[in-house]
């Protein structure tokens, strides 16, 4: 067999794969659990009849905004590579968001990403998608903290000031400490050069020491703005079904959330579905909201911002082209 015949045949085979998994397990994930399907299709059902209806196409709206802000970070963090245009950088980030929902904690996203670079030293790419991921995690826990001081002080400190106090320090803690290392990437890469089993990993994460302050500072400024899509996104799901709560009660359950389910370790295959569920029906619970209206609102959430998009990414996924030895698709 020619060997370019065959590394296509493997390609085609590689990318069928890809699809029929990831088609499994959104069929998985949504139809073998007939109990939830049916209680939330009611509860959905009386959501679209609601006078409110309209906050679902809002949020529906919102998804390619969301996906947007991180396709500007990884067009920024690309450059270092090769320059890349928006478009392109849109691209990589479907491809590697299909990928990263078959793989547990999204670990596809790096390669879907670095299969879209036309460089030689596109592995070199893993350190510039690290770091956008870092980003990501330090907005998620900055805003995440504020989340969590507020059930500290309000359902912690009456009871537990010692406790509540330590907390308090630990958080302060955990956000100067991610601040510190963000802003001081060639630590990190002193660290893994410092390892004798990462070691060899240097050349691919070397690139992260290449960054200014400026560059990592707009990075973290779009990961915000990513991160306020996906709040207002649930903000607004909760509000359709029939969360009442204050602005800063929303505000607080939501970003403690989203801390919960960054921090917690995930094996999922499902991009941490369940994780976030868990998270934020214990949150709200202790806000008196009913569980099944918040697990509506956060499998909805799930569906907008990670289902949906993984199945458009399957388009993205077909039309991959590696432009590695010519190979292509």
């Amino acid at each position: 067999m020619n060997i370019n015949l065959h590394k296509r045949f493997l390609l085609l085979l590689g990318k069928a794969l890809v699809v029929g998994l990831t088609l499994f397990l959104l069929y998985q994930a949504v139809f073998t659990a007939p109990d939830t399907l049916l209680s939330w299709g009611e509860i959905l059902r009386q959501a679209t009849q609601s006078e409110l209806r309209y906050l679902l196409l809002i949020a529906a709206i919102l998804i390619p905004v969301n996906w947007g802000f991180e396709a500007r970070k990884w067009q920024l963090l690309g450059q270092k590579l090769e320059k890349i245009s928006f478009l392109r950088a849109y691209r990589a980030v479907m491809v590697g968001l299909t990928l990263g929902f078959i793989t547990p904690n999204r670990l596809g996203d790096y390669a879907g990403r670095v299969l879209e670079l036309k460089s030689q030293q596109r592995l070199e790419a893993i350190g510039a998608i690290f770091i956008g991921r870092f980003c990501q995690l330090v907005a998620t826990v900055l805003a995440g903290s504020g989340g969590l001081l507020y059930f500290i002080l309000i359902f912690g400190w009456p009871v537990y000031p010692a406790v509540s106090l330590s907390l308090f320090v630990l958080l302060l803690g955990v956000c100067v400490a991610m601040l510190l290392l963000l802003y001081n990437a060639r630590a990190m890469v002193a660290v893994v050069a410092a390892i004798p089993l990462l070691r060899s990993f240097v050349p691919y994460v070397s690139i992260m020491s290449t960054y200014t302050s400026r560059e990592v500072t707009k990075l973290l400024w779009l990961s915000l703005g990513r991160y306020t899509v996906f709040l207002v996104q649930f903000v607004l799901l909760l509000i359709l079904f029939n969360i009442e709560l204050n602005p800063l009660q929303y505000l607080s359950g939501v970003s403690g959330t989203f801390f919960l389910k960054s921090v917690v370790p995930s094996v999922s295959l499902l991009s941490d579905l369940g994780v976030r569920e868990l998270s934020a029906m214990y949150l709200f619970s202790l806000l008196g909201q009913a569980r099944l209206q918040v697990l509506s609102a956060s499998l909805s959430l799930w569906l907008l911002n990670i289902a949906v998009p993984s199945a458009i990414g399957l388009f993205f996924v077909l039309r991959l082209r590696l432009a590695r030895k010519g190979v292509a698709v």
